[in-house]
């Protein structure tokens, strides 16, 4: 996979305790990378980082992202070859009650990885993740694509925004043909076994239905590009290849910005996937919360064109919508024993690289170019 260039390289993931950066740091380590993390604290109690344990198979740095000493230090005494940048604060609803937090985090975070990256001759990549929330939302049909104008009403995607033209400052003024080779990654929503963030559909599901309740949802016909976690991964995993030379393009992908999603007739509304999932819980029911969104201004229609990608790197997604419930809801299965809360701590670990490994295997039944 990925031309085997993560194998005995030493890689180093901001956010690795959050729910897509444990599961981007456990592929790693299958693929035989030296994985290092930086973040401050596990954000959530269950986590995906905790059930599998997954400090105990890397090193763990522990710092604030907006703390640049700290950053840089971690850089220098890891000295990695490449960096994923996913540390933020990630949740629009939050950044209402916390937006001085939320633009600290997301905008004083990638500047202070960016320094890190100036000061630390070992990085030969870089890959920033933002949010498929930079771009300026106008509601339309079509998928935003990367040219689009970047902004936000909520302080989380203005943040979001504000990410991507510091990054990409710093690609132009300072990370040229001698510098490491950067880009950024704009995904849809993610899903997948593990995440237990306030405000989203389905750890709100699974907390909900493990408990034998029903679930509310607040925005039942927002529309979103749903996609596993797995599916940007192995974008910002085919996207370092090429950033290292593993791969050639006939594009330039040094300081570009590449949005990675499902196909264009993936684009389902909240209440969909609530019941798709229900599915997998026979018995559960959802409920509508009209207050819930009372002074929160958040898009309704949201959806990605994905055309560049797969025109530069040759990647698209992989499942289809059925398929993407099934791996979210088989793994929380197994963490709940569907007994109502009742943790499984053992193999947790193997499970999730079952998965990833279940992934891969339908990616090369689909002929897709990184796993070749």
């Amino acid at each position: 996979m990925f031309l085997d260039c993560y194998k005995g390289r030493r890689v180093l993931i901001t956010g690795h305790t959050g729910f897509k950066g444990s599961w981007l740091a456990a592929w790693l380590l299958s693929l035989g990378a030296e994985v290092a993390g930086y973040a401050d604290a596990v954000p959530t109690t269950p986590s995906h980082f905790e059930a599998i344990r997954l400090a105990e198979h890397i090193r763990d740095y522990r710092g604030d992202i907006r703390d640049r000493d700290a950053v840089c230090r971690a850089l220098s005494d890891f000295r990695p070859e490449v960096v994923f940048h996913l540390a933020a604060q990630p949740l629009v609803r939050l950044s209402y009650d916390k937006p001085a937090l939320t633009f600290e985090a997301n905008m004083l975070g990638t500047l202070n990885v960016l320094e890190a990256l100036r000061a630390c001759p070992s990085v030969a990549a870089g890959i920033f993740i933002t949010s498929d929330k930079c771009y300026r939302n106008d509601e339309w049909v079509w998928g935003y694509r990367e040219t689009d104008h970047l902004g936000g009403a909520d302080p989380y995607s203005a943040s979001k925004g504000c990410a991507e033209i510091i990054a990409h400052s710093y690609f132009q003024s300072f990370f040229g043909q001698d510098g490491p080779a950067c880009a950024t990654t704009r995904a849809g929503n993610v899903i997948g076994g593990g995440d237990w963030a306030l405000d989203r559909i389905v750890p709100d599901c699974a907390r909900a239905w493990a408990a034998g309740q029903p679930v509310q949802i607040r925005s039942p016909w927002a529309t979103r590009p749903w996609q596993l976690v797995l599916e940007p991964l192995s974008g910002y995993l085919w996207l370092g290849a090429h950033l290292l030379g593993a791969r050639q393009s006939p594009f330039t992908v040094r300081g570009q910005a590449y949005n990675f999603g499902p196909a264009a007739d993936v684009n389902n509304t909240v209440a969909e996937v609530a019941a798709a999932l229900a599915t997998h819980w026979p018995g559960f029911v959802s409920e509508s919360d009209p207050n819930a969104q009372a002074g929160v201004k958040e898009c309704t229609l949201l959806k990605l064109c994905c055309d560049k990608a797969l025109a530069h790197l040759g990647w698209k997604a992989t499942l289809d919508f059925e398929e993407t419930i099934r791996f979210t809801a088989e793994w929380y299965h197994r963490f709940y024993r569907g007994q109502g809360g009742k943790q499984e701590d053992a193999s947790l670990l193997d499970f999730s690289l079952g998965q990833i490994a279940a992934y891969c295997n339908a990616a090369e039944q689909r002929q897709q170019l990184w796993v070749k």
